[in-house]
């Protein structure tokens, strides 16, 4: 009976494990074959995503440009400081004994001015007496050629009776020596007159003399005040100042320390000037900052109030990149104003800038972008729509994909002419990239010329039918009254197989997408997932050369 019972259990534990092995595979028969999701409405909201550092809106360093010693410290960090306010000072007495030498020299120089502007007036006075003298010597001059004159002619009348025998010789002789006493004056007076007006000469050149001097010694007062104000702007550097209004959020330099500024300012104070209005530095990845414009809202958290959201404005995208390890960032600049101080310099913000907000938008799950049967081109995932992703293939936003797909999907061409539209796509890369050192205006105008001439190239190289059909859908494109990039999801017909519906795409927050046109509407099953899964052969593992045996 026990073998029996052991016998039976093992018939039916090898039935079991006969069916697991051998059962059907997939689902119950009930179980659909493909997953569908419902088109709704609700919001999305585009965002991009950075991060950032905060820093004060203005950082000014204060720094020393005089070495010495810190021998008082007036401001510590945190310290609301105002403009002109004294933080710390150097030791000034070796500054204050050059001051007072300087003082002296320049006292100095001022009392030898006194004495030499004296000498030049005592060289005028005497210039002056010299003069006088000169005019007094001429009019002795004068007189004695007015003696002389009245001499000759006496000496004359008593010759003239002399020579008459009417005069006598006394008188002819006195009147001969008057003459000759009147001339030597004359003689005496011209002699005086000359050594009296080389004198005069001399004077002048003392005077010329004593105001070259005079002008020296202000020249050198000058230079003395010059000095003295040199060492007075040294005695006043002794004392650090605060150049702006503001709080002090750095102190690199304690009691005591020994400051050299013999090559650059050292830096003794960081003071940030107003942190009530403070920016973000966040780095904005290339592929996001052309979405990023002036006056866009800003939401961000920090580390330090995880619950809380602060606002900001984007104020400017800084045109400079930086590429590190080959990923090419630009800096945005956010203003964020921080009433309450809650914010701090060097806090690390996760930031999203708003780019696009659409309360009440027809939604699309990514998923069923993303989606494609079995045997289906893949298609690039959808853009952002903006006049940023503009290029020639006809729509804004277009790529050459995108539209090489539409093409396939609804004219359905033949073998020659997807080859020729394959390569006129294959042409238009090399357009783009010759355009991209053009201006905004000059590029617009060159992608229109080359959206022209491929559209007339593509419906060239289809036949009378299909090409009737493509320019429908170029003329779509053009008055389609919203940008958007084109898209596909996939609908399932009457006999329950995906079938491809064209739409327009806007904006994506990451989950869902919103649907600016098309065939579908509010309340429409698109397909999400499931369906047959394609069986491919498995793959042959790569051929590795083997290396020389070492043993």
């Amino acid at each position: 009976m026990r073998r029996w019972l052991i016998g039976t259990g093992l018939i039916v534990l090898a039935a079991a494990g006969g069916y697991w092995a051998l059962r059907p595979a997939g689902g119950a028969a009930n179980e659909p074959p493909y997953r569908t999701a419902t088109l709704d409405r609700g919001r999305i909201t585009a965002a991009v995503r950075a991060t950032g550092t905060l820093t004060p809106v203005t950082t000014v360093l204060v720094g020393s440009q005089l070495s010495g010693q810190i021998v008082e410290i007036l401001a510590d960090y945190n310290s609301q400081v105002k403009a002109g306010q004294i933080v710390a000072r150097l030791n000034s007495d070796q500054i204050k004994t050059r001051r007072d030498a300087a003082q002296a020299d320049l006292d100095q120089a001022r009392a030898d001015l006194v004495v030499k502007r004296a000498q030049l007036e005592r060289a005028r006075t005497a210039r002056t007496k010299a003069d006088s003298i000169i005019r007094d010597l001429e009019a002795q001059r004068d007189r004695t050629q007015a003696q002389l004159a009245d001499a000759k002619r006496t000496f004359e009348r008593q010759n003239e009776l002399f020579n008459r025998s009417t005069g006598s010789q006394q008188n002819l002789d006195t009147a001969r020596t008057q003459v000759e006493i009147q001339t030597a004056s004359l003689a005496s007076n011209e002699a005086q007159l000359a050594s009296a007006r080389a004198e005069l000469k001399g004077l002048d050149a003392d005077i010329q003399l004593a105001e070259g001097q005079v002008q020296s010694g202000q020249a050198l007062i000058g230079s003395r005040e010059a000095k003295l104000r040199d060492i007075l702007i040294d005695l006043e550097r002794t004392e650090i100042r605060s150049p702006v209004d503001g709080v002090v959020v750095q102190r690199q330099v304690d009691l005591g320390q020994t400051v050299a500024a013999s090559l650059s300012a050292p830096t003794l104070f960081q003071i940030a000037q107003d942190l009530r209005t403070i920016d973000i530095y966040a780095n904005v990845d290339e592929a996001d900052v052309g979405r990023l414009k002036p006056g866009q809202a800003v939401s961000f958290t920090v580390n330090a109030y995880p619950n809380r959201n602060f606002q900001g404005r984007v104020e400017m995208v800084r045109l400079g990149a930086q590429t590190i390890q080959n990923v090419v960032t630009y800096t945005g600049i956010v203003r964020v104003q921080n009433g309450d101080m809650a914010l701090l310099p060097g806090m690390t913000a996760n930031l999203q800038v708003v780019t696009e907000d659409r309360p009440d938008a027809l939604r699309v799950p990514n998923a069923a972008l993303r989606f494609r049967p079995v045997g289906a081109a893949p298609q690039a995932a959808p853009a952002m729509a903006g006049p940023a992703a503009e290029g020639p293939a006809g729509g804004r936003g277009r790529s050459a994909g995108a539209l090489r797909e539409r093409i396939e999907t609804e004219l359905q061409p033949t073998a020659e002419q997807k080859q020729a539209i394959a390569e006129i796509l294959k042409e238009r890369r090399g357009t783009r990239e010759a355009m991209a050192g053009l201006s905004p205006e000059e590029r617009r105008a060159a992608f229109g010329a080359a959206r022209k001439e491929l559209v007339s190239r593509i419906a060239a190289a289809l036949d009378p039918e299909r090409r009737s059909k493509f320019e429908a859908i170029m003329q779509e494109s053009r008055a389609a009254p919203r940008r958007g990039v084109p898209g596909r999801v996939y609908v399932l017909d009457e006999a329950g197989q995906p079938k491809a519906v064209p739409i327009v795409l806007g904006p994506t927050d990451g989950a869902f997408t919103e649907l600016l046109g098309g065939e579908v509407g509010d309340g429409t099953q698109v397909v999400v997932g499931g369906g047959p899964r394609a069986t491919a052969p498995p793959e042959q593992p790569a051929y590795r050369p083997r290396g020389p045996r070492l043993f």
